[in-house]
């Protein structure tokens, strides 16, 4: 179910929002001239973008350092982490008995905040050392609760940062993808990520209305797996149905009927080994009815727009980032459906942790905005 929200009448929008929950306008007018210890923090200062799928660190003055899959094993008879990231998806499915393999976010929330903590816990040391103390920005989805909110702050202070601030995904998003979120220009921003579809329109320095669907990636495997079953007796893995998505996957429907990929699964009438060949078509079949809900999304999104930002969204038409972006012709859906032009940002999947970096360069304005909020947590 799609998640909206709008800002007050008279232009104020999100006024916690100059780059994300905890900033407000005017940013810039504070940067002053750097310490001995500015320097050294800057070092130590990362933006993370905590997907359903994957998360990807970003550090300040180094760029994208990381980008790992947000998945953890543990082996449940310990109690242990096993492995996490990149070593853990290779588990999927494939584990003994004792260890199980999971995603600990779902649908860009925390479903398992002990696993989150952990997975977190292994990215920040990986990246900044065991030790290291570090001030981080998470991404977030634009339509969680204040309940989701305090989950992911509490579980990156609790995996070893120093300080915890939070950017909505589709601020961080426009941000890297250099669109002129700071200025009186009104500019659309599309994610489409592993477990949801963040977009929104921009100006001012916040978001003037967004828009948050828990449709991604995985309901578009999910469709593919569902699709297979019914009309080949054949159960697969999310893994093989990403893979056939990824090969021969569109947006649209394919023009060449002679496109075909490969699948293997477990025969439901068998119950033996069984690999099959699915068509491009079949596949576009499959995607349809969450793709109709992604653009659906989008245009409920045009609708509430006001009417003098939607004259510049008319002429800079959307921006598309996330994983979403990389399936074939989902550009030229989006511009079929909505007579509007749609780029697609270089380098999608990093765009959003490339954003927030970008807001690490205003990290002074987030904490002496949050020490006021956290000293009144500590009295309570």
């Amino acid at each position: 179910m799609a998640e909206t929200r709008c800002a007050p009448a008279g232009g104020a929008h999100r006024r916690a929002s100059g780059y994300g929950a905890e900033t407000v306008h005017g940013l810039g007018s504070n940067r002053g001239a750097s310490t001995a210890r500015g320097f050294l923090r800057r070092n130590n200062q990362l933006a993370v973008d905590l997907g359903t799928a994957n998360t990807v660190v970003f550090r300040r003055g180094e760029g994208v350092v990381l980008f790992e899959p947000s998945v953890v094993a543990i082996d449940e008879r310990t109690d242990r982490i096993h492995a996490v990231g990149t070593d853990a998806r290779r588990m999927i499915g494939r584990t003994p008995a004792q260890i199980r393999a999971t995603r600990p976010l779902r649908h860009g929330v925390i479903a398992d905040f002990e696993m989150t903590e952990e997975m977190l816990r292994y990215f920040i040391g990986k990246v900044a050392g065991r030790r290291s103390r570090a001030h981080v920005i998470v991404c977030v989805p634009s339509g969680i609760t204040e309940v989701e909110k305090n989950a992911v702050v509490e579980a990156t202070l609790g995996a070893g940062a120093r300080r915890a601030h939070l950017i909505d995904e589709p601020l961080a998003g426009a941000i890297g993808a250099g669109l002129p979120v700071s200025e009186a220009i009104g500019s659309a921003i599309v994610d489409v990520g592993g477990g949801t579809s963040e977009m929104a329109v921009t100006a001012l320095g916040g978001m003037v209305v967004s828009q948050s669907l828990r449709v991604g990636g995985y309901e578009l495997d999910d469709a593919i797996v569902r699709f297979v079953q019914e009309h080949e007796n054949l159960l697969i893995g999310q893994e093989q149905a990403e893979a056939l998505k990824l090969d021969v996957g569109s947006a649209l429907r394919p023009d060449d009927a002679s496109v075909f990929g490969e699948v293997a699964g477990r025969d439901l009438l068998t119950g033996l080994l069984r690999r099959t060949t699915i068509s491009a078509r079949q596949v576009h079949s499959a995607l349809e009815r969450p793709l109709r809900q992604i653009v659906g999304a989008v245009k409920d999104l045009l609708e509430r727009t006001p009417a003098e930002l939607s004259a510049d969204i008319g002429d800079r038409g959307l921006t598309l980032v996330g994983g979403g972006a990389l399936l074939r012709r989902f550009d030229e859906l989006l511009r079929n459906e909505t007579g509007l032009p749609v780029t697609v940002a270089e380098s999608p999947l990093t765009t959003v942790a490339r954003g927030a970096g970008a807001a690490l360069e205003e990290l002074e304005t987030f904490d002496r905005l949050a020490v006021p909020r956290a000293k009144r947590r500590r009295r309570g």
